[in-house]
């Protein structure tokens, strides 16, 4: 067989697709089928998928497991519940062993290769919440807004449509979709969730981008989190920005809606933009100052005591949070020192 607009290597894989459908006793016609869907997945450098058997093999696991995945996805979640910064706690459902791997392999093997809008910065490399933040220093006017419910409210049919945009068959984009969410959304926790969230709402992006440029705004994202910046911001453009937002089938968190436009403190995504370069902002300073400063004075021992903390990894927790600070600021000697101090403890 020959192709056209396909290199040599993407030949040699569809001429040995031929020669199994062939070998195998398929009618013509329908091996003209399966050769048409075959070069529309190879043409986008994915994974071909026949059916739920040949998904199993890809995967490496249980054809019966993973059928037990696909029809009964809440038995493969653990579910608990992390505090918020500012009070209250977040419901994470966390996939066992066997969804995760599946959940792993579709984020490596396809949505790794999808591309994501440049006004996107959460879960993608070389993109961080520094990136983020960055693009609104020094702005006179800031508007911070959150989307509430936010994975949970990206419905399954997107994710299958998706799929299916990409060439995959009505039931391998089911199967595909059952393994990625959990109660017809996107589960807080789900490995592929973050990516697949930044893919599905590309076209907002798109439209935000574009009604942020009318308004001479930057416009950035991350997760759940908008941010737009400029000279001036009307306060007419936050009711716009809502009503994209509910034309999407998605909702604004009214409550954590704010317009910043006098100097003082601003923040955007624990990134403070207040200043002329982005910095860690001072109360989270004061709280790792505050607890380095207590275990240099007491001993780790006695402080842990003292503050009754029980979390095994609390040093790894602390030096997390000084790397986080280093990676604002590079720079800071303290933060240098401090984790030098720290990572001397861990090892003792």
């Amino acid at each position: 067989m020959t192709f056209q607009k396909l290199d040599k290597v993407q030949e040699l894989k569809i001429n040995s697709w031929y020669l199994y459908l062939k070998n195998r006793g398929l009618p013509s016609d329908l091996i003209d089928e399966y050769i048409s869907y075959i070069i529309s997945l190879i043409d986008k450098n994915l994974p071909i998928i026949f059916e739920l058997e040949h998904l199993s093999k890809l995967l490496s696991i249980n054809y019966i497991e993973l059928l037990k995945i696909i029809n009964s996805p809440e038995n493969y979640y653990r579910e608990f519940n992390i505090p918020k910064r500012k009070g209250g706690t977040r419901n994470i459902l966390s996939p066992y062993p066997s969804l995760l791997h599946c959940q792993k392999w579709i984020y490596k093997n396809i949505l790794s290769k999808i591309a994501i809008h440049d006004a996107a910065h959460g879960f993608i490399k070389k993109r961080s919440i520094m990136s983020n933040a960055e693009k609104h220093v020094e702005k006179k006017c800031i508007l911070k807004m959150d989307m509430s419910d936010f994975f949970p409210s990206i419905p399954i049919n997107w994710v299958i449509n998706f799929f299916h945009s990409l060439g995959y068959s009505n039931n391998v984009s089911f199967y595909l979709s059952s393994i990625c969410c959990l109660n017809n959304g996107l589960p807080q926790g789900g490995a592929t969730s973050p990516y697949l969230s930044n893919i599905l709402l590309v076209s907002l992006d798109r439209r935000l981008t574009n009604l942020s440029k009318s308004y001479k705004l930057d416009y950035t994202r991350y997760a759940d989190d908008m941010t737009f910046s400029g000279d001036y911001i009307p306060l007419k453009f936050s009711e716009i920005v809502s009503q994209i937002i509910d034309n999407f089938g998605l909702h604004i968190n009214n409550d954590k809606t704010q317009l910043i436009t006098k100097p003082g403190k601003r923040i955007i995504t624990g990134v403070s933009v207040a200043g002329s370069k982005m910095t860690l902002p001072r109360d989270k300073k004061r709280e790792i100052r505050k607890e380095v400063h207590y275990i240099k004075k007491f001993g780790y021992l006695s402080h842990a005591s003292k503050m009754k903390i029980r979390n095994p990894a609390y040093l790894s927790v602390l030096e997390g949070k000084l790397n986080f600070w280093l990676q604002v600021e590079p720079d800071n000697e303290y933060a240098k020192q401090a984790i030098v101090f720290i990572r001397t403890l861990k090892n003792i």
